[in-house]
């Protein structure tokens, strides 16, 4: 206990839980990514396995270097990420490299990995909106000084995401919303904004209509949410042998690597895992997965009401709502209640950069934690004094 107490500060729940995260992810993703192993390394799955071992390692421990780091520090920190953003994303719908129509990558030197700018774009902007939040308290219901400087960054990174990735960019409004409500923004200046987010999507759909070319992404969504909501089977592929993987799985699951459709289903191993892990854990793996991310929200909630500064509560609640709502997201396509959007499961999927930035994410909520609970020692001192 004294080594956990040690090395791993903050909240032992949400560690507990990212441990749990971590084991399920390896299992997953060893037993969904025959097909592709077979595809591209003749039927190596160590390979793809090792890979994303190292990409959860790299993740934890960039999680212990930033928990340990005082949470006031990403105060700052948020301002020059987010002015690195908005350029990077700029590039990135440029000269990006696109994958089905969609600019959402661009190569790190050196290491030739690939890096979805949007995930940094993420994190920078829910941070810098509860550095501004938590600044702008005294004057939190005046337009000028405190809602217009909040909006326009809000606007600004979504427009950028939204042209190569709708999913992402309707979740980190949606976010932004949340901490605004949270923040005291008044209701009635956070409803225009979903006014102006609104306007600004229809007229990014007409300039799609008329100019294809420009927005070539715009068709795949239209077709997404048509397919969905008309239940055609030739544009449901996915979901389907999504439900088939769900309805073989029963209650008990076929066991670790008895997956069969993991054969069948596009991206097993990321955007449909939710699939094979009830495939193969049955509905009570299913369940608990959900109960894992809901405990993680609960106690990201807790991290914010102990959290004595309004930057660390913000802060702490926004990037747990950030990434159990994407969890959940995930999930709700799985069990087709929600069309394809593309969203990887937060610590589980296989992934890139996007398992770090998890991991980032993680680790700037335990570091509220972890001050939190110094201040909690030094005053039962004080007390016991």
């Amino acid at each position: 206990m004294n080594f956990l107490d040690k090395y791993l500060k903050g909240d032992k729940v949400i560690w507990s839980v990212v441990f749990l995260l971590s084991i399920l992810s390896l299992l997953a993703v060893y037993s969904s990514i025959v097909t592709l192993a077979y595809k591209y390394h003749g039927g190596d799955t160590l390979y793809y396995l090792f890979k994303h071992g190292m990409m959860l390692l790299i993740g934890f421990g960039f999680m212990l270097l930033v928990h340990r780091l005082n949470f006031k520090y990403y105060s700052r920190i948020s301002q020059i990420a987010l002015y690195v953003s908005a350029p990077l994303l700029i590039l990135t719908l440029s000269f990006g490299a696109n994958i089905n129509d969609a600019s959402r990558w661009l190569v790190i030197p050196v290491i030739n990995q690939t890096f979805q700018t949007s995930d940094l774009a993420k994190l920078a902007l829910i941070i810098y909106l509860a550095r501004e939040l938590s600044k702008k308290q005294d004057q939190i219901k005046d337009f000028k000084t405190a809602f217009v400087p909040i909006m326009i960054p809000v606007l600004l990174i979504c427009g950028l995401i939204l042209p190569a990735n709708f999913s992402t960019a309707a979740m980190l409004f949606t976010t932004s919303l949340i901490i605004m409500f949270i923040g005291r923004i008044n209701l009635k200046y956070i409803f225009s904004l979903i006014g102006i987010g609104l306007g600004a999507l229809m007229l990014m759909l007409l300039i799609a209509k008329a100019k294809p070319e420009l927005l070539p992404r715009m068709d795949t969504w239209v077709k997404r949410i048509e397919s969905f909501s008309s239940g055609e089977r030739e544009g449901n592929y996915q979901a389907d042998q999504a439900k088939i993987a769900i309805a073989t799985g029963g209650i008990f699951g076929k066991g670790p690597g008895g997956s069969t459709q993991r054969n069948f289903l596009p991206h097993p191993y990321s955007d449909f895992i939710y699939a094979i892990i009830i495939e193969e854990y049955g509905l009570i793996g299913g369940v608990a997965v959900l109960i894992l991310y809901l405990i993680l929200f609960f106690r990201g909630i807790r991290t914010a009401q102990k959290s004595e500064k309004t930057f660390g509560a913000l802060m702490a609640i926004g990037l747990s709502f950030s990434l159990v709502f994407q969890a959940m997201i995930n999930m709700a396509v799985a069990v087709n209640l929600f069309p394809v959007t593309g969203q990887p499961l937060p610590l589980v999927s296989m992934g890139g950069t996007s398992i770090w930035f998890t991991c980032l994410a993680i680790g700037i909520i335990l570091s509220v934690s972890a001050k939190t609970e110094e201040h909690e020692k030094a005053r039962k001192v004080n007390v016991a004094v």
